[in-house]
Formats: C-alpha cells, sequence, structure tokens
C-alpha cells in the first residue's frame, strides 16, 4: 500500500520503509510522528482525497534534524561597479522513516501530528498570549 501525503509544501509518494528528507518538523530523533494530510491512498483500491483522505494517516519514526547540500548564491554586478557578493545557504531537514500507512483509524493511534517549526513557534505564541 502507498500513500501521497503533503508536507512542507511538497508532496511525497511514501510506502512503508522508506526514508525520506522533509522540510524541518518540531520533533526530536527517536520519536514516533503522524502525516494527516494524506492526498491519495493507493493498492488493492485507488481513493483519492477530496482535498484529503478521511481518516487516513502515515506514522514514521523520526532519525535526525541534518541539514542538506549548501546552495552558492554569487551576485556579480557588471560593468562599472565591479562588485561581487558570494552567500551560501544550507536548507535544515528532517530525516524520517516511515512505518506505516493507515488507511482509517487515525484519529484513535495517539501520535503526535507532525508540525514545522514554524506552525509550532505560532501555537506557542497564540497560547502564551491567551494567558
Amino acid at each position: 500500500m502507498f500513500a501521497v501525503l503533503k508536507t512542507g509544501g511538497k508532496q511525497y509518494k511514501v510506502q512503508a520503509g522508506d526514508v525520506l528528507r522533509v522540510e524541518k518538523l518540531d520533533a526530536v530523533a527517536g520519536q514516533k510522528i503522524q502525516f494527516n494530510e494524506i492526498l491519495m491512498l493507493g493498492g488493492e483500491s485507488l481513493t483519492i482525497g477530496v482535498p484529503f483522505v478521511a481518516g487516513a494517516a502515515v506514522q514514521a519514526d523520526v532519525i535526525d534534524q541534518i541539514k542538506g547540500e549548501k546552495v552558492i548564491h554569487f551576485v556579480k554586478r557588471r560593468r562599472k561597479h565591479s562588485s561581487q557578493r558570494t552567500k551560501g545557504h544550507r536548507q535544515h531537514l528532517t530525516l524520517v522513516r516511515v512505518t506505516e500507512v493507515l488507511a482509517s483509524g487515525a484519529e484513535a493511534t495517539g501520535v503526535a501530528a507532525a508540525t514545522g517549526t514554524a506552525d509550532a513557534r505560532r501555537a506557542a505564541h497564540n497560547t502564551a498570549a491567551k494567558e
């Protein structure tokens, strides 16, 4: 059985045992997380969500928090200016191993939902503002 999930603004086709590099999630190594935004389930029968498949989820174990390859941003101002600048960037990523694809019963598992770091900061800010 496979699933197409959405996280970090990207879509991934996964099945049990796959290792993914996704945008940084608010989780620590060894933690079990659950992706709830499932766009499609496949296997014996195909289920397409509108926009998400109700009750479906993908569970995964966090392996590590890593950085991606370095991307060089080089700016050169031509002609009379004769100046140039080099900047590098390494994207923060989370390495996860998919353990299970659930077609139904995602709400009853009790596993923490996978959220990005921006979502976690926003939630913490909103709860602090209410107190």
